[in-house]
């Protein structure tokens, strides 16, 4: 099945910029159905990585094409489980999802892909591949406060994603009360994520363009962030 490329475009933002930017997307874009009044969720990803750091590495070194894989679940709720591998192709980002159990994902944290090599999801039959051969196993828990505004043209997605947090290498992940670091000098750092399929409509950009003002794109890794806290010199 062929995937979907789309661009996703980073930044780092201050308080005043994001208190603009989300006061002008609310007149203009939706929404996201599934956050809450404040129009936010809890997102929880645990990332995997090989035994030697290939996807930190990769990322670190500016590789063009790699990999990430993770799980991934929102308000610490696990009636909603995703595996997950986001792939980047030069400049551009796919993903490949699909649903698990709390079984499975207790298996796959304890490094046993058994009975996946069978999957019917080619996403599986990989992590099956990864965990046997590259010994892909849990690396970081990543956490952090979404705010998404969406549009149907071109699957617009803006997010602004606050109080980052790693939870290091701790693997009790549906533990709302798991120890979580910020990894910012500034625990108020936001990240605004822009993403679309083809084109950006212009009234959007020129939107964009105004109101962030000298925020710059950057090649911004929440798995990295998180990851670089530990200590890593790489």
């Amino acid at each position: 099945m062929a995937l979907t490329a789309r661009h996703e475009l980073k930044y780092f933002i201050s308080q005043e910029q994001y208190q603009i930017l989300s006061r002008l997307l609310e007149q203009v874009l939706w929404h996201d159905e599934h956050a809450n009044e404040q129009n936010e969720y809890h997102i929880r990803s645990l990332y995997f990585d090989t035994l030697g750091d290939a996807a930190l590495r990769e990322k670190v070194s500016g590789s063009a094409d790699r990999n990430k894989y993770r799980i991934r679940f929102y308000n610490f709720s696990d009636r909603f489980i995703r595996m997950e591998c986001k792939t980047k192709i030069d400049s551009y980002i796919s993903k490949r999802s699909v649903p698990i159990g709390r079984d499975l994902c207790e298996q796959l944290i304890a490094g046993d892909p058994a009975g996946l090599e069978h999957s019917a999801s080619g996403l599986m039959r990989d992590v099956f591949r990864e965990m046997r051969v590259n010994l892909l196993h849990p690396a970081v828990v990543v956490d952090y406060v979404r705010e998404a505004y969406v549009h149907p043209a071109e699957e617009i997605r803006i997010t602004f994603d606050k109080q980052l947090r790693s939870g290091m290498a701790g693997t009790d992940i549906f533990n709302p009360h798991l120890p979580v670091y910020p990894p910012f000098k500034n625990p108020d750092q936001i990240i605004m994520e822009v993403k679309f399929n083809r084109l950006l409509p212009p009234y959007i950009s020129a939107l964009l363009s105004q109101a962030a003002g000298t925020a710059q794109r950057s090649a911004i890794s929440k798995y990295v962030i998180c990851r670089q806290h530990e200590g890593l010199d790489y």
